[in-house]
């Protein structure tokens, strides 16, 4: 651990399905030096990626929509309109998010734009997001999308303004955290004068 004022003393797996849920016994050190005992439960999926695609010539770009069984237990309408996104299970985060790009969109990409890694959940979740920005036009659209049925997805391509989908956000239609980040960073480029690309991410 790279934290000297954390002490790890032990760790019991509780569940370990879908996603692996573990109580972690540990000691953090106070402000004021003393040291204090506490557990918490940590959900452990693994670092997951994210893309927003984006059209320069028509200013659309691609979401999805998909049924998420956690949204509909909240209380809220289960299916979500988000941005491609995958766990890693071993993958690169580049070879991942070109992979889904293509099961869930359809599209086959080849250049990714860094936005930055962040952890969505961090009182109870360990894993974080790699986000992406994607160039896309018609001409990348190699196989209908949809996701794969083995693993349960039936996924939906939306196509939409970017303004519009800015207005999804203020309106309360799209709740997910990480595409909100997308959205919200593409605007504040594209707004800046900087264009929505740099150079392509080169990390792993």
């Amino acid at each position: 651990m790279a934290n000297d004022n954390f002490r790890l003393r032990g760790q019991t797996v509780l569940a370990d399905g879908f996603t692996r849920l573990s109580r972690f016994e540990f000691e953090l050190r106070r402000r004021d030096g003393t040291w204090q005992r506490m557990d918490r439960e940590v959900f452990e999926r693994g670092h997951g990626v994210c893309c927003l695609l984006y059209d320069p010539e028509t200013g659309t770009v691609v979401l999805t929509r998909q049924f998420r069984v956690a949204v509909e237990i909240a209380g809220d309408d289960g299916m979500m309109i988000e941005a491609p996104a995958g766990h890693l299970d071993g993958a690169t985060p580049r070879e991942r998010m070109q992979a889904e790009l293509e099961e869930e969109t359809g599209y086959r990409i080849s250049d990714l734009y860094p936005v930055g890694n962040f952890y969505m959940t961090p009182g109870s979740v360990s894993a974080y997001q790699r986000l992406y920005l994607g160039r896309y036009s018609a001409a990348d659209r190699v196989a209908p999308g949809g996701g794969l049925r083995e693993e349960g997805e039936d996924i939906a391509v939306l196509h939409l303004p970017l303004t519009e989908a800015l207005d999804m956000v203020a309106d309360g239609r799209i709740q997910d955290g990480k595409t909100v980040i997308l959205l919200q960073a593409l605007a504040l480029r594209l707004a800046r004068g900087e264009g929505a690309f740099g150079a392509p991410g080169r990390q792993a």
